[in-house]
């Protein structure tokens, strides 16, 4: 690659290495949301409460991380705290006084709220 081809990559390279911080940033704020939530969270058959939903996804996290870091926050989302990977089921989050839902619905209405919108 010619010298003028490493300068086109430089802004790609800087994108990059911004947004892995950032994507650790959401993603520990995200999970200390599931952390302090009071909800349950259903994953392969059962029910657990959210501290102990709050560190699954965190080694989910930490497991994708070392394979190949994350670009964004939804792909946490997607990959990661949406289904199993060993039984490919959706999770689900129920909290006191509302319907349950897909723990990937619940997920990405608290990444938008944090964001801003």
């Amino acid at each position: 690659m010619t010298r003028r081809g490493w300068w086109l990559l430089l802004p790609w390279l800087a994108a990059m290495s911004q947004a892995q911080p950032l994507v650790q940033q959401e993603v520990s704020l995200l999970l200390a949301e599931v952390a302090a939530s009071g909800c349950e969270f259903y994953r392969n058959g059962g029910w657990y409460d959210a501290a102990a939903a709050a560190r699954h996804l965190r080694d989910k996290y930490q497991y994708l991380q070392a394979r190949r870091p994350l670009k964004r926050t939804e792909d946490f989302i997607e990959q990661a705290a949406s289904r199993s990977s060993f039984s490919g089921n959706a999770y689900r989050v129920r909290c006191p006084g509302q319907a349950t839902v897909a723990s990937r619905q619940w997920l990405l209405a608290r990444l938008a709220r944090m964001r801003g919108g």
